[in-house]
């Protein structure tokens, strides 16, 4: 899976990959590369479903909270911007 410390070296992400190629590897056969990469992503995405409302996210997607928190980001940077105090003319 990856070296000591990686972020992958876990149970978590070898229990993926091990679900991933007995679900779908196994038991398929594709023509082209192309066709193969196309039926993993649509098993991955189909896994984490983006779209399935969860309760710890405030009953919202997984989306539509990640698109909630840059919104909530994107506002906090514009209130810590300061402006410079016009001066006075002379």
């Amino acid at each position: 899976m990856g070296s000591v410390g990686d972020s992958y070296d876990n149970a978590l992400m070898e229990n993926f990959w091990s679900t991933l190629k007995i679900e779908l590897v196994y038991r398929h056969s594709w023509r082209t590369r192309n066709e193969a990469e196309n039926a993993i992503f649509t098993y991955i995405d189909g896994w984490y479903n983006t779209r399935r409302i969860q309760k710890d996210l405030g009953w919202r997607s997984p989306g539509e909270y990640e698109a909630a928190w840059h919104t909530h980001q994107a506002q906090q940077d514009q209130a810590t911007i300061v402006q410079p105090e016009p001066t006075d003319a002379r």
